[in-house]
């Protein structure tokens, strides 16, 4: 509540005051299974709505998918926030490296905004992380574009309880990060493509958009970061909508 509710005020009083500048907010979504606030459709709902008109880039994460995740990719039996951090953080360096770091193929939020949303309101993405390590153990093997491209579009990677499969993506964007060449990078995403041409709106073509980096992150020797948008997200939106309607019709709180 005081996070949704202060974060959401902060958004819309920023906004007045920067309206010029870029607003990316990670926003963590409540999941169906593990709940922590009896009131969190209630908050969802409302901070939903702040989003939709005050953040120009929204990435959708979910503590059930990060659990998930915790469980079957990386074995571990009862993870702590920490490790659920830990993938978080992995994500926002991936987004934001471009930033930080010089690379061949440039990205910001401004440029992936333009390639992103092809509708103001359609800027809820869901994220993903490729390769996959717990905290303590950073994966020994070499990983190739190819593996990390399979795993990048794999459903268990994605950290919103919603299955692309059961949707479209609109846009995606794949930030691969290390000594990356091009070409390989360009052939992989133009292979996802063609493979899975009924998960691709046709009326957006070449609708992937890569940036590179040169600089991988700690302890890695390559990674990749993927931002989906992607028609999916409503499942997402639904289960906020049925469990809120469903408090709401016996007022309760």
């Amino acid at each position: 509540g005081t996070g949704a509710g202060m974060g959401t005020l902060l958004i819309s009083k920023i906004r007045e005051e920067f309206p010029d500048r870029m607003m990316a907010t990670f926003s963590v979504v409540p999941s169906p299974k593990v709940s922590d606030t009896v009131v969190e459709p209630y908050n969802a709902t409302l901070s939903i709505h702040q989003l939709v008109e005050n953040s120009d880039e929204t990435f959708c994460i979910d503590n059930e998918a990060l659990y998930d995740i915790c469980m079957r990719t990386l074995k571990l039996n009862n993870p702590s926030y920490g490790d659920l951090n830990h993938l978080v953080s992995a994500v926002m360096s991936g987004v934001t490296t471009c930033l930080r770091f010089p690379g061949q193929l440039n990205s910001d939020l401004r440029k992936l905004a333009v390639n992103m949303v092809p509708f103001p309101r359609l800027h809820f993405f869901m994220v993903g992380f490729a390769p996959l390590t717990s905290r303590g153990a950073y994966s020994f093997r070499a990983v190739t574009v190819p593996e990390l491209t399979q795993q990048m579009f794999d459903p268990k990677n994605m950290m919103a309880a919603s299955d692309f499969r059961n949707g479209r993506y609109l846009t995606c964007s794949a930030i691969f990060r290390g000594k990356v060449s091009m070409k390989e990078v360009e052939d992989q995403m133009r292979n996802v493509q063609n493979k899975n041409t009924s998960y691709f709106v046709e009326w957006i073509p070449n609708n992937v958009q890569t940036a590179l980096c040169s600089i991988p992150p700690r302890g890695l020797k390559m990674s990749s970061t993927f931002v989906g948008n992607s028609t999916s997200i409503q499942e997402l939106f639904k289960r906020v909508g049925d469990q809120f309607t469903a408090m709401f019709r016996r007022k309760a709180f």
